[in-house]
């Protein structure tokens, strides 16, 4: 037996699936943990929090999402496309981290001047006094200021694999974000309090991160004029896509907070930490599956098998998801406690509409990865047609109407970048057929 796995490792044509396996278990143990402690973490704050207090929380990291996407502009993925080029050179990939760094914080300051004050007069609108509002927002500087460098970070150690470590970061950033919220919730069960023992954690580990990426980059090195003007072309292609998905993936909680009620705003929260367990699926694809395809050649059918092999995982996965929320609703929701049973068939749009969205994420990261960007015009308009339509005929005061809207605003997404990756794949064809670069 010992003899035949030998020599199966040994055949070329088996290696690969041995290699993916091993990766795959890996990976997906860590992230097992890693998920398993972050649901534990989510259940405990949407037991600990009033319905209020959740409320105010899910605005806050609602918030929190935009405020890293307007800081973020694509530069992450600029810097992940560019160290695919030179991710062997630890000097020049030294040089693309720190480009993308300083061009990431000079975004965040101008995110943080416009998404801050929205944040407060939502937090005073629903009933928080305006001492715990300002409690709440000066609580995520240390989860915003662990954000702007964190997936930055992680380029190097992604583009060379180097997972075990990765993973080893991430469970003991999660064990000492349990740690600290049931030490803080069960003395203080208030919003701000959540949100600080998020932050902390990822501060220090961000500085075990850095640790790691030295191995296979050079921090020393300054930030590079050209790469600077290489990954700004990129964002400002990728900008007003970015700005208008960080506004429209956050939408449904934006709709429910103005026309909708705090309870509402609470059960959209708790809802999401279900669905939050599909996490560890799109963390492993953006750890294992982004950066290979990156580093593919510029092949039609290279590319076209990878990306069929990724949807068709992801496509499983979500249709299993999907299935248990239809069938086992009860079960399910008796983890959020009494506060949100009831909610079957919500908690079913809600699960087939992340689902859904992680695989236009994931699309999304691919399609990035090889610097294909969709025409912001193309994009936008016709995503905007589509939520002008749903929002004129669907009840979004209620959590059913908003995860319908959802539900369907990522259906036009899925159909759009799919559309988008066959038509790059027919023009690249067409470019091989002709002997013709791309």
């Amino acid at each position: 037996m010992k003899t035949l796995l030998r020599r199966a490792r040994a055949h070329p044509k088996y290696a690969k699936i041995f290699e993916w396996g091993m990766l795959i278990s890996v990976m997906g143990s860590a992230q097992m943990i890693v998920q398993g402690v972050g649901v534990l973490s989510g259940f405990l704050i949407v037991h600990m929090l009033s319905t209020q207090e959740y409320a105010y929380y899910t605005l806050a990291y609602t918030m929190f999402g935009t405020l890293v996407t307007l800081a973020d502009a694509g530069i992450s993925n600029g810097v992940l496309a560019h160290g695919a080029r030179c991710w062997q050179d630890k000097a020049a990939l030294g040089e693309v981290v720190a480009t993308g760094v300083e061009l990431r914080r000079k975004f965040a300051a101008a995110s943080l001047a416009v998404s801050v004050p929205i944040l407060f007069v939502l937090l005073t609108k629903h009933g928080a006094a305006w001492q715990f509002a300002v409690l709440i927002v000066l609580a995520f500087g240390p989860t915003f200021y662990a954000a702007l460098t964190e997936d930055l970070l992680e380029v190097p150690v992604r583009l060379h694999q180097d997972i075990i470590p990765l993973q080893k970061n991430q469970i003991q950033v999660n064990v000492a974000r349990l740690a600290l919220l049931v030490a803080g919730l069960f003395a203080l069960p208030w919003a701000a309090v959540a949100i600080l023992s998020n932050g902390l954690p990822r501060i220090w580990a961000n500085i075990r991160l850095r640790r790691i990426s030295e191995k296979f980059t050079d921090f020393s090195r300054p930030a590079d004029p050209v790469v600077r003007k290489d990954i700004l072309k990129m964002v400002k292609r990728a900008l007003p896509g970015a700005i208008y998905y960080c506004l429209s993936g956050q939408l449904s909680i934006w709709l429910i907070s103005i026309y909708g009620n705090t309870e509402s705003i609470a059960q959209i929260g708790a809802l999401g930490r279900l669905a939050a367990i599909l996490t560890v699926v799109g963390s492993m694809f953006s750890t294992l599956a982004i950066p290979r395809f990156a580093r593919l050649t510029e092949d039609s059918a290279t590319l076209l098998k990878g990306f069929g092999i990724v949807m068709g995982v992801l496509f499983a996965i979500s249709a299993v998801a999907s299935l248990l929320a239809w069938f086992f609703p009860a079960q399910m929701l008796f983890l959020l406690g009494k506060n949100y049973q009831g909610l079957d068939y919500e908690l079913f749009l809600s699960v087939l509409g992340n689902c859904i969205s992680m695989i236009v994420g994931i699309i999304y990261g691919l399609l990035i990865a090889r610097t294909w960007i969709l025409m912001p015009v193309i994009n936008i308009v016709s995503s905007v047609l589509v939520q002008v339509l749903l929002i004129m005929t669907l009840d979004l005061s209620t959590a059913e109407g908003v995860l319908v809207y959802s539900l369907w605003n990522a259906v036009w997404g899925l159909v759009m970048y799919l559309a988008y990756f066959s038509f790059r794949i027919v023009v690249l064809r067409k470019a091989e057929k002709a002997g013709a670069p791309t």
